[in-house]
């Protein structure tokens, strides 16, 4: 078993002194870690936000940017923060030690420094390091980038709040009986395969998927961080992963197998967004009416014979920008009153219409 205590790392020596920073470079450097030094301030937090370090050794007393001002930007800058630093300083007295560890500080070494005693506490830091990357990367499996953002910024609490957004509901048509007619294993590579294809058009839209059921996805464009022009946004997301499907189906039939079909609801409003669940197991999600139509207008495809189909204030966001088709009213569970429906047209994929893209959007 590796002893991480000791595994080679990138560290940053920052002093104004030359030669206090050349002893200290060679001393680690013989350690076997990697080293670059900052003659104040200013020039490390330059080389931090351009390199990857794993630790930072800080003077206190130093010209254009002290030590506590270095700490500062550190604890206000997000991928920075976490950065563990060892403050080594001739300061005497309880006051400049404190004033370092509140502002962040892993450490605090008087000069002039013991060497076993600075490799001791390097190791040590450098250990709650790496426990805390291998966090974070446990977090980023099982949540998006943007949910472990806000986790980062804003911290873990149950409950929610009111945001504007957009909802897209998407899965596979007939995918019950594709599992019947293949073996657990393919069925498996195929969802694989299927979710790393539509994650990258709803990522590359600024959408996060937030929940998988099956071959079901949910996905929210405007939170848990603000998009503009999410209605737009999570419409060219369902185009793309219709086009991805479609050039899935070129190698599935290549090879003998089904061709598949998505059918995608999206709908723009009012929900409320956050974690729900327990203190212990929880999930990033949205409720409200907007969550609900966007389900209903995903299950009403199969109806409509539509590939895509949004509500009016999709529509509405669009503003003219993608072709679309008027498909009437439609009543669905839980709505008192019949809901206005619009396909995004697909061209070709979509069922009982010309196989034509017309110019501008059909008028409502």
């Amino acid at each position: 078993m590796v002893d991480l205590r000791h595994a080679p790392a990138r560290l940053l020596v920052t002093d104004d002194n030359k030669v206090n920073r050349l002893l200290m470079a060679r001393s680690l450097e013989l350690q076997g870690h990697t080293v670059a030094c900052a003659e104040n301030g200013r020039m490390a937090l330059e080389l931090l936000r351009r390199d990857a370090f794993d630790l930072m050794l800080l003077d206190v007393e130093m010209p254009e940017m002290n030590g506590f001002q270095v700490l500062e930007q550190l604890a206000d800058d997000p991928s920075l923060r976490d950065l563990p630093v060892i403050v080594t300083s001739s300061l005497e007295g309880v006051t400049g030690i404190a004033r370092c560890i509140a502002l962040g500080a892993e450490d605090y070494l008087h000069k002039p420094v013991n060497p076993v005693l600075l490799k001791a506490r390097i190791g040590a830091s450098l250990e709650k390091k790496r426990l805390r990357d291998q966090q974070k990367q446990m977090v980023r499996r099982f949540a998006t980038s943007e949910v472990a953002q806000d986790l980062q910024q804003s911290g873990f609490a149950l409950g929610g709040r009111r945001v504007q957004g957009t909802v897209m509901f998407s899965d596979i048509r007939a995918f019950t009986e594709l599992v019947e007619s293949q073996p657990p294993e393919e069925t498996i590579d195929l969802l694989n395969t299927y979710y790393t294809l539509m994650f990258e058009a709803i990522n590359s839209h600024g959408g996060v998927v937030n929940q998988m059921i099956g071959d079901g996805l949910m996905a929210i464009f405007g939170a848990p961080q603000p998009l503009a022009d999410h209605g737009a946004a999570a419409a060219h997301a369902a185009l793309d992963m219709v086009e991805m499907i479609q050039l899935l189906n070129v190698e599935r039939t290549a090879a003998g197998k089904p061709a598949l079909r998505i059918g995608v609801g999206i709908a723009t409003g009012e929900m409320v967004a956050g974690y729900t669940g327990t203190q212990q197991r929880a999930t990033y999600t949205c409720i409200g009416d907007t969550v609900n139509l966007a389900a209903r207008l995903e299950t009403h495809t199969k109806e409509a014979k539509r590939m895509i189909l949004i509500d009016a204030a999709t529509c509405a966001a669009l503003n003219g920008r993608l072709p679309v088709e008027a498909l009437g009213t439609a009543l669905f569970r839980g709505k008192a009153s019949p809901v206005e429906v619009f396909a995004v047209i697909c061209d070709s994929w979509d069922e009982g219409r010309d196989a034509r893209r017309p110019g501008p959007p059909d008028s409502a």
